[in-house]
């Protein structure tokens, strides 16, 4: 099944992404400014965003997937997003523009959910996640300017977040 995939994957011959489709990713991304990688969930899929269309089923199984994928990876490793577990556990990409609200709010979420989550390819091709825990990944120039934000402000930018709200959400 996967090897059928895989060929069909293969057989589409889609053209590698551009620069331009990256750059269409980290604008979603920025816009958003919460989004998850490809989960289904409570915020905006960025995989849809690629594809230009709602992905029904497995992703890898679009024609587009392996562009998909390309994008989505060089999205996720700019330096303007953090690659974390903020939504339901889910890998969760959230634009630079948030980190100060979420740093100032950090003591609110569990750990791991702040947690950078970096994937890195093993020489036998497999990836495997490596976590950096908060607050190592936080740039001293973030940190400084959490300090600065009003409680309420970083609540208001990323309070929907906390599992509490997320839950409330969900309900509603």
């Amino acid at each position: 099944m996967a090897a059928a995939a895989s060929s069909a994957r293969d057989s589409t011959k889609t053209p590698p992404p551009r620069d331009a489709e990256v750059a269409r990713a980290l604008a979603f991304i920025e816009t958003h400014g919460v989004v998850l990688a490809s989960a289904r969930g409570a915020a905006p899929r960025l995989i849809d965003a690629i594809a230009g269309e709602a992905i029904v089923g497995n992703w890898w199984s679009h024609p587009k997937a392996n562009a998909i994928y390309t994008v989505l990876e060089r999205a996720s490793t700019s330096s303007d997003v953090l690659s974390c577990r903020l939504v339901d556990g889910k890998i969760t990409l959230v634009h630079r523009r948030l980190w100060p609200a979420l740093v100032r709010i950090a003591d609110r979420f569990a750990p791991e959910r702040i947690a950078q989550v970096r994937n890195e390819h093993t020489a036998a091709g497999r990836h495997v996640a490596q976590h950096v825990p908060f607050p190592e990944w936080v740039p001293a120039d973030v940190s400084r300017e959490a300090a600065r934000i009003d409680i309420d402000a970083a609540l208001a930018a990323v309070g929907a977040w906390l599992p509490a709200a997320a839950a409330d959400a969900r309900k509603r």
